[in-house]
């Protein structure tokens, strides 16, 4: 699941996204190809077809072109069967699991260091944050410390020194967070997330990615096509989603695999980040950044000088009832994997998960003019969402209904 943080915002988490075993659309026009016997795989072709029911509609996907390229959802993949295998290892070696364990009351500096983290993650992700609070106490602060250090690396390349780092500076915060997975903090919030990872099967893989994610801010302002996009999205917010899960735990009764518990967490994290994206163009564009596929541009009689005069025409509303249609298909793969969460972690997933997805309709609301008009949702619809959240981390793990149907 994401948490709040998606590039720009934030992070989510849980991500059974984008599992193949959840079904999805088949794509007649793909060329037939033997592949690994691995069923998210068909994520990758699933996300490229936007058609409706009956007619498909264009390929999006590098796949299209060389059914031969390993596209990038499966090197992320890879990812998180390593990230799935490292917590069944946990499970297996624990008895009863660690996450269920009395925790251990952290030392009077790492109380500290954990109620600075929730300051920081209470001013800047107030929604959030009160979900946060239903969970158990050590997982509310590893939350907490992972959140804050999303956002701490988010800050370098969108903060106010941003003008200012250089690949080195990304290095040397890599090096530091090196440092901080061995055990040699370097501040008090490092500190936090230190003795998270000490008390959580998480690796460090994802947090590497993330940086990797600032780097290619600093040499990309153009993406050719969905299949990069999507790395780039793995980067600075799915990579959130494989973070999280270790601390916000599956449910015991749960039936789906830990797989697919990450998968989802990913692909809210993937659905987080291509909302921001969709809403933030105009405000791209005046940087000089284009976070939208070129070829699907292209398709769709568009070009950068369009983006940039900022005009509102039925080609760029088409176009744009497409990208919303792919992030939405992310969300719906995602909201099968919240389920599997523990219950006491579900509801701030919820919230994220529900609010976000809200951006998309009010980008609609606003006549698909994302160049001028910022979407936002309103705090009284934010106020309603809560308790819808709520309600929804109440339900049984979808694994479970399904198998009782």
């Amino acid at each position: 699941m994401a948490i709040i943080l998606v590039r720009a915002a934030s992070p989510g988490l849980s991500s059974d996204a984008g599992a193949g075993h959840h079904g999805g659309l088949q794509c007649s026009s793909l060329p037939r190809k033997r592949v690994p016997a691995r069923r998210w795989i068909l994520c990758s072709l699933k996300y490229a077809c936007l058609g409706e029911a009956g007619r498909t509609s264009a390929v999006y996907s590098s796949l299209a072109v060389n059914p031969a390229v390993i596209s990038s959802e499966q090197k992320v993949y890879d990812v998180v069967l390593k990230q799935a295998a490292l917590l069944k290892r946990q499970l297996r070696t624990q008895t009863p699991p660690v996450l269920d364990v009395r925790p251990q009351e952290p030392r009077s500096g790492l109380r500290e260091a954990y109620s600075r983290c929730g300051d920081i993650c209470e001013e800047y992700a107030k929604t959030f944050y009160l979900g946060t609070l239903l969970m158990t106490e050590e997982r509310r602060r590893a939350i907490w410390a992972i959140y804050v250090w999303c956002r701490r690396t988010d800050e370098l390349v969108d903060g106010p020194n941003a003008n200012y780092i250089t690949p080195t500076a990304l290095d040397r915060w890599e090096k530091r967070l090196e440092d901080l997975f061995a055990g040699r903090p370097y501040d008090m919030l490092d500190a936090a997330l230190s003795d998270t990872i000490s008390r959580f099967p998480i690796d460090i893989q994802p947090f590497r990615d993330m940086i990797e994610g600032m780097r290619s801010d600093l040499r990309k302002a153009r993406y050719k096509n969905f299949d990069e996009l999507y790395m780039y999205c793995y980067y600075v917010a799915g990579t959130v989603g494989l973070m999280s899960v270790p601390v916000m735990g599956i449910a015991p009764e749960s039936k789906a695999t830990t797989e697919s518990v990450y998968s989802a967490a990913l692909a809210l994290g993937i659905a987080n980040q291509l909302t921001n994206i969709l809403r933030d163009v105009g405000e791209d564009a005046r940087r000089g950044r284009i976070y939208l596929p070129q070829d699907e541009l292209a398709q769709a009689g568009l070009s950068d000088e369009d983006i940039f005069s900022g005009v509102v025409t039925n080609r760029w509303r088409n176009f744009m009832k497409r990208q919303i249609k792919r992030a939405r298909m992310f969300f719906e793969e995602a909201e099968r994997g919240v389920t599997e969460l523990s219950q006491a972690s579900r509801w701030p997933v919820w919230a994220s998960l529900l609010l976000y997805r809200q951006i998309l309709d009010e980008i609609e609301a606003n006549d698909y003019n994302n160049f001028t008009k910022r979407a936002y949702v309103g705090k009284g619809k934010k106020l309603l969402a809560l308790p819808v959240a709520y309600g929804k981390s109440l339900l049984l793990p979808s694994s479970l209904r399904n198998s009782q149907t």
